[in-house]
């Protein structure tokens, strides 16, 4: 069974920075591209980056230069590194596969605000 872990949110002041993690199980994390997601409150869940097997990470406008994906196959866990947050980032992050999603994990919390 596919199973996400997400952890690694909290509460930032704006210009901060926080590095989520995302534990993935049951399934060959090596193969597969893996992404990044977030849900603000009132907004639909949308992707903001992904990583492939081999190859340039891909972001969202938005976040690009700001946040990282990075991914460790050894240990089946995708990092997302975000600097110089922003009130607009906050949003519950989910991590998934873009091209054969998976059931949702419970996310975690990053809340920017001074």
């Amino acid at each position: 069974q596919v199973q996400f872990v997400e952890s690694g949110g909290g509460l930032v002041q704006p210009g901060g920075s926080l590095r989520l993690s995302c534990a993935a199980s049951g399934f060959d994390f090596s193969q597969f591209v893996l992404g990044w997601y977030r849900q603000a409150p009132g907004k639909e869940r949308e992707l903001i980056g992904y990583i492939p097997r081999r190859g340039n990470t891909v972001y969202k406008d938005d976040v690009e230069g700001r946040f990282t994906i990075s991914r460790d196959n050894a240990n089946s866990v995708l990092f997302l590194q975000m600097n110089s947050l922003r009130p607009e980032d906050t949003a519950v992050y989910y991590c998934n596969r873009p091209y054969s999603r998976a059931s949702w994990g419970q996310g975690t919390q990053v809340t920017v605000s001074s």
